[in-house]
């Protein structure tokens, strides 16, 4: 039995290591978006002594106190010289999204642009209603004198990355800019992003993900929490330390000759976004992120949908990383850079390294009295904690430190208790289901796009119940999801047996993430 337990003490600890390197490679993420917030308070200290204008062309951009690059100061120019303005394709990639197709067309067609410098492309691959619906809209904006217009494929092909490479012959734009189905870019989405392009080696211009339902349920305020941590410590963090960062899909502009001297659109992955980014910046572009211009978005409402698009993400970061990290290796990034383009990479790893650690304590919990007996010190553990720590300032910062929050400052710190322990749970909960999904990705198991429903969620008084969209079986992944729930209860309850409650807390929250996982997913699929 020794050698079992020194067996399981060996697994446990190293997915305990990997874990805990992971939070601290992120931790670098955190200290280098502190100081850039305090080499910015410095600047604008200065700046506010003497205050310069820099105009980028004909357009210039509102002052900001939230600016995070050479454009700290500006003054929007609605007036004369618009007709010098770039051209900009909007391309909306989009399969069977009638619920919200609508309210995305009226957005864009309300851009703050000369509509005689914009077009935009409804990539529509829909095989329901939706296209009907999109035909009607185009039909109707372009009586009215936008340059909008609707592109069908005969099949799709490559899904998403599929429809915008074959789109790209169409597109007149010397600027290309994205949205998904489920976002409302506000009126002066391109005034205010465009400018950056001036820097010639400026690729990609990506904005902060917002949330339009953020406070509809639980699920939707646990997956804002998570959200804002990448869209506030992750990116300009690793836009501050000078290490490659991503588009994310949609709310972002790409200059063309970038997509075209990165190779293009590549559907080899689920993750077409991340890996045209870093063929993209391993080329010498560089993506900008910017903390300040938000883009609001609609959040998954229910289980199934949020399981559905973890799947996309979990699965499509393995492809990524399996294509990508020898190219990363080989390319001339310095030894760090090398490091935290890795730790991006394989971040979906972190999953299964989560799931190994909480299968693998519930035997250790018993194995543990006689290992301390030959001489092993449970206090080792106590350096694990860095980890802990290191993940938990990270999501203080993005939730209660961020400059954008708008809530009171006790507000939101009461809200970030109560919540962050929970998130804790949830993302052990869904450490299965990405585990798979991250196998198969490095396995290289192929499987279609599946896009993540949409269902005009806004606030609490909206109901997808009778959502077509939503899917009603029932996998073995989440009957499996419960009877871990029940492993992880047990546990807790057997460390009160054994008088060990070394992992109690763990096990506790191991319980309630699979448990809320399997309760949530059974109730969503049987709404009607």
């Amino acid at each position: 039995m020794t050698i079992v337990g020194y067996f399981v003490l060996s697994v446990y600890t190293l997915a305990l290591f990997y874990i805990t390197v992971y939070c601290v490679m992120q931790f670098s993420l955190l200290y280098h978006y502190k100081k850039k917030d305090k080499d910015l308070s410095v600047n604008k200290t200065a700046g506010n002594k003497t205050k310069e204008h820099k105009k980028v062309g004909s357009l210039a951009m509102v002052d900001s106190t939230f600016a995070d690059s050479d454009f700290d100061n500006h003054e929007q120019d609605t007036g004369e010289g618009d007709s010098d303005l770039p051209f900009v394709t909007v391309q909306l990639p989009i399969f069977n999204e009638k619920y919200v197709i609508e309210r995305l067309i009226d957005a864009v067609v309300d851009f703050d642009y000369p509509k005689s410098r914009y077009e935009i492309h409804i990539l529509d691959d829909s095989t329901d209603e939706t296209v009907d619906i999109v035909k009607k809209s185009v039909a109707y904006y372009q009586k009215k004198g936008y340059q909008i217009q609707q592109i069908i494929r005969k099949d799709r092909k490559g899904y998403k990355a599929g429809a915008l490479k074959d789109a790209m012959p169409f597109a007149k734009g010397e600027f290309i800019a994205i949205f998904d189905a489920d976002f409302l870019p506000r009126r002066e989405f391109l005034r205010e992003t465009i400018p950056y392009f001036e820097d010639q080696k400026v690729g990609v211009v990506q904005t902060r993900w917002e949330h339009i339902n953020e406070d509809y349920s639980l699920i939707t305020r646990l997956q804002a929490l998570q959200l804002n941590v990448h869209f506030t410590v992750e990116q300009r963090g690793r836009m501050a330390g000078n290490y490659l960062l991503q588009f994310n899909g949609t709310a972002g502009v790409w200059r063309r000759e970038t997509i075209e001297d990165a190779g293009g659109w590549e559907a080899d992955t689920l993750t077409e976004d991340l890996d045209l980014s870093y063929r993209a910046q391993l080329k010498g572009w560089r993506i900008h992120f910017l903390e300040h211009v938000g883009s609001p978005a609609e959040l998954p409402a229910e289980m199934n949908s949020l399981k559905s698009q973890q799947f996309r993400w979990m699965k499509g970061g393995a492809e990524t990383a399996k294509k990508m990290l020898p190219t990363v290796w080989r390319s001339s990034l310095s030894f760090y850079q090398k490091m935290q383009a890795s730790t991006h990479l394989l971040a979906s790893t972190i999953f299964v390294f989560v799931f190994v650690a909480g299968v693998f304590s519930v035997p250790l919990l018993f194995f543990l009295s006689d290992l301390i007996e030959m001489g092993f010190d449970k206090d080792f553990f106590a350096y694990y904690m860095i980890g802990l720590l290191s993940i938990t300032a990270i999501y203080y910062v993005a939730n209660v430190q961020a400059t954008h929050q708008e809530e009171a400052f006790g507000r939101s710190v009461l809200k970030f208790v109560f919540l962050f322990p929970l998130f804790l749970a949830l993302s052990m909960g869904l450490s299965l289901h990405n585990t798979i999904a991250v196998i198969q990705g490095f396995l290289g198991k192929k499987s279609p796009f599946v896009r993540t429903p949409k269902f005009n969620i806004k606030n609490i008084t909206d109901s997808f119940s009778k959502n077509q969209y939503i899917n009603r079986k029932i996998s073995w992944t989440t009957i499996i999801e419960g009877l871990l729930a029940v492993y992880f209860f047990a546990a807790v309850i057997g460390a009160i047996y054994v008088q060990n409650t070394t992992f109690m807390f763990y096990h506790l929250l191991l319980a309630i993430g699979f448990g809320g996982i399997f309760f949530y997913t059974l109730k969503h699929l049987s709404i009607k």
